[in-house]
């Protein structure tokens, strides 16, 4: 269980509703509206299968990627390189880290959206425009 809902506002039901965010004691959840029945659903379960997903897709690109995250710290020597693919490596684990706001406003815009089923399955990740194809 996580205190915090990372992708709050950017997680939809398979009828497109937005999931709410409560908490259940300490322990943070993503709430949907099944006909009137609201299912609280952890959000470390959700968040953990959004961030194996965008590891998975960073890993089939990870050369680019890790150039590109070394460009954009205007660093390149082999520690900087190091620590960015252990990040990548351990993305699972800022499971319950909280994303700041304006970031999430921003992903909201771009047309990033989670869809869950009432079980807290992922069923769909809608990526922005321009983003990392499968097929790619």
């Amino acid at each position: 269980m996580t205190r915090t809902a990372m992708f709050t506002g950017l997680v939809f039901d398979e009828a497109g509703s937005p999931a709410q965010v409560a908490w259940v004691g300490e322990n943070a959840c993503y709430v949907v509206d099944d006909d009137g029945f609201l299912r609280h659903i952890d959000a470390g379960h959700v968040d953990r299968q959004v961030l194996r997903f965008l590891r998975d897709q960073v890993e089939g690109n990870r050369d680019m990627a890790v150039s590109a995250m070394l460009d954009m710290m205007g660093q390149d020597d082999i520690f900087t390189k190091a620590a960015v693919e252990s990040s990548i490596d351990r993305m699972e684990e800022a499971v319950g880290q909280p994303i700041p706001e304006e970031a999430l406003r921003w992903l909201g815009m771009l047309g990033f959206r989670i869809v869950i089923d009432f079980q807290g399955n992922v069923v769909d990740i809608e990526m922005p425009a321009g983003g990392i194809d499968e097929g790619e």
